[in-house]
């Protein structure tokens, strides 16, 4: 809304119509009529919508009817009255102008129907002005907007793309841990099976000797393949996938889940997580009368953050009570953790991890 829009083309308006009122010599120059001028310019340009434009409006054309030195100040008025709703109001005031004209001269008649013009063609080419501007701003808004809404996507496809490399480097492992475990496990399983039997019919001692001496490599090899395999299996498991199953399962109210951990924490903590939650929605399908649930995981510069709360009634809840719950304590308090249980508005747990003494 351009209420003040204008004012200098307004002010030399002004200035023309008081120099026109002020020169001409067959009436009595008074200050009201200037007054009067400026008031009403003033609470046109104050009050922007149409219906007080139309009052005041009406107002100048009655008391024009009685004063008609304010022929002088119409361009001024003019300005305020034309382009906008109710216009054709205006057509009032040529009832008094054309009585103040058949006893004016017909050169102030000229110069204030010049003005007039004048004045009308000025407004036109400030509103013409204010729609470009108005069409400009909604453009520069609308361009901010697709960027804003641009870079928003480009760094959900980066995160996205991220996510999609972990995942694949995590199901790469997982296969490479699946190869070795099938093939070369069973090819040294199969070997140390051989020597065994070849110790058991063997009676030559440095032959026994020898094979005991390729049994037991064997066997070291087959304990540090599985403990690879192990090793591999357990960094490929995705934490926010195996939640998501959780969330999927859980069919006793209405959950929502969101994730916000980028990195890869340890493995130890991947399952500590995933036990609670599966303890926590267990707990809700057995002792809750909720009807939302929802689980948040988040990742800190220097800790991490799970919190599951849902909207039920928790009555004559203690620590003491259910295995489930010491179960999560202990689980938090091995990583130096902290946990907090609160009944207020539901039951909410509210965990936090620090990083600090975790293998990422």
């Amino acid at each position: 809304m351009q209420k003040y829009a204008g004012l200098t083309d307004k002010l030399i308006i002004f200035i023309c119509c008081s120099i026109v009122y002020i020169c001409q010599d067959n009436m009595n120059v008074t200050i009201l009529p200037i007054l009067i001028g400026v008031i009403f310019s003033g609470f046109m340009s104050y009050f922007d919508d149409d219906r007080s434009k139309a009052v005041l409006t009406t107002g100048f054309s009655a008391l024009f009817l009685f004063m008609p030195e304010l022929a002088f100040f119409m361009p001024l008025i003019v300005y305020d009255m034309i382009f906008y709703k109710y216009q054709y109001i205006n057509l009032l005031a040529i009832i008094p102008f054309i009585h103040f004209a058949k006893s004016a001269p017909v050169q102030i008649i000229s110069v204030i129907s010049a003005l007039i013009f004048i004045s009308a063609l000025v407004k036109y080419c400030v509103e013409g002005q204010l729609k470009l501007q108005t069409k400009y701003n909604e453009l520069s808004d609308a361009a901010r907007e697709m960027s804003i809404r641009l870079t928003k996507q480009n760094r959900e496809l980066i995160e996205k793309q991220d996510y999609e490399l972990h995942l694949a480097t995590l199901n790469e492992r997982n296969r490479i841990a699946r190869e070795i475990h099938d093939n070369v496990g069973h090819l040294l399983s199969s070997a140390i099976l051989q020597t065994g039997a070849l110790l058991m019919v063997t009676k030559d001692e440095k032959l026994r000797k020898c094979l005991k001496d390729l049994n037991d490599t064997l066997s070291q090899a087959m304990n540090n393949i599985r403990n690879s395999v192990h090793e591999l299996y357990d960094e490929s498991v995705d934490l926010n996938v195996k939640i998501e199953e959780l969330v999927k399962q859980f069919t006793f109210c209405e959950l929502s889940y969101e994730y916000g951990i980028y990195s890869n924490p340890d493995k130890k903590l991947k399952y500590a997580f995933i036990s609670i939650v599966k303890e926590a929605l267990s707990n809700i399908a057995r002792h809750s009368n909720a009807d939302r649930a929802s689980i948040v995981l988040r990742e800190h510069p220097a800790f991490y953050q799970l919190m599951i709360r849902d909207n039920g009634t928790a009555k004559n809840y203690s620590t003491d009570e259910g295995i489930g719950i010491k179960n999560m304590i202990d689980r938090v308090h091995s990583f130096n953790g902290n946990i907090n249980i609160t009944t207020k508005n539901g039951f909410e747990i509210f965990i936090s991890i620090p990083k600090e003494g975790l293998t990422v």
